[in-house]
């Protein structure tokens, strides 16, 4: 049986009060849905994992709802497979001009039908900061730090949590860890 390396992005873990899931559990729940290979990176929901490839579109939905029944936290949950995480990395066009890993968020879509929502965003002025469009995510420059971002919030509009945003230097050691053999 074939498998496919995963990326899961869990939303909002870890960032307040509500929703905590210490990343043991977080591994223990995805070995449970039979994952193999499970590594964890920081302690704000990012997951690498192998699983059978015929698993591989459901991994999200299943893994939404394992939180929810076994730790009781419900949690967006976006997955995407190593290569389109690649993808990402590789299409990134800000890196020119971001010169602060932690300032540079890639906003990666649930959906990427939900591109087009934001095709906007992507013709508007936003200097200082910038919004570009990818295939399977934006990227945004924020300047003076996410929560003062123009570009983030008005995409936060449009999406709400049909998207989850991670900074360039938490992506690139993703990145890292699925490429790992």
């Amino acid at each position: 049986m074939s498998t496919q390396r995963q990326v899961a992005l869990l939303r909002g873990v870890n960032v307040g009060r509500a929703k905590r899931i210490a990343m043991a559990d977080l591994r223990t729940v995805l070995g449970d849905l039979g994952f193999t290979g499970v590594r964890t990176l920081l302690n704000s929901g990012n997951a690498v994992f192998d699983c059978p490839a015929a698993d591989a579109a459901k991994s999200a939905a299943r893994i939404e709802e394992t939180l929810v029944l076994k730790l009781g936290v419900p949690a967006r949950v976006t997955v995407l497979d190593a290569q389109q995480l690649a993808d990402i990395v590789a299409a990134n066009p800000l890196l020119d001009q971001a010169r602060d890993p932690s300032r540079l968020m890639v906003a990666v879509l649930s959906n990427p039908a939900d591109r087009g929502k934001l095709e906007a965003l992507a013709h508007q002025q936003w200097q200082p900061e910038a919004f570009a469009l990818g295939q399977w995510a934006a990227y945004i420059w924020c300047v003076d730090g996410v929560l003062a971002s123009r570009a983030a919030a008005a995409m936060g509009n449009l999406l709400g949590d049909a998207v989850t945003t991670r900074n360039w230097s938490t992506i690139t050691k993703l990145h890292s860890l699925a490429m790992e053999t």
